[in-house]
């Protein structure tokens, strides 16, 4: 076993790793799933302008056409939304963008830093985590290894 790794301290195997990941990926997803929170909001009529001004005198101006352009900014739909509808409209009921798949590929897998994106050849003794650098490392004991979660 190597300095750094008996300095470390606790190694951990690769279930625990990627039971880790797992649960980081799960926390990641379930803060960044969210709809549009303005997407169905309805204007009344009514309802006043903040440009207008309660003078009067002054002219209202009218209202400008949609180009169709306009439209599809105004009325876009997110991508759920799109493959929902798509499976609508399908008599089978099976939509290619979700059942679409590829071979295996005949490369390795490219790894990536996970501090910085470049190619990485290091890892993490503790969590398993890819670096490029020393300075990756030790932004990555510093603040990213697993070492210091529950």
């Amino acid at each position: 076993m190597s300095a750094r790794a008996r300095e470390a301290g606790k190694v951990l195997d690769q279930v625990a790793r990627s039971r880790r990941q797992k649960k980081a990926l799960e926390a990641l997803e379930q803060d960044n799933f969210q709809e549009e929170p303005h997407a169905d909001l309805v204007m009344s009529k009514r309802a006043p302008k903040f440009q207008e001004t309660l003078d009067p005198s002054k002219p209202v101006t009218r209202k400008k056409k949609l180009r169709p352009t306009d439209y599809y900014k105004k009325y876009r739909k997110s991508v759920p939304q799109m493959i929902e509808e798509d499976i609508q409209r399908r008599e089978d009921g099976r939509c290619p963008y979700v059942t679409a798949q590829v071979p295996a590929s005949k490369y390795p897998p490219r790894r990536f830093c996970n501090v910085c994106g470049f190619c990485a050849n290091y890892t993490c003794v503790q969590c398993g985590v890819r670096y490029c650098s020393t300075k990756c490392y030790s932004t990555h004991q510093e603040t990213r290894c697993l070492k210091w979660t529950a």
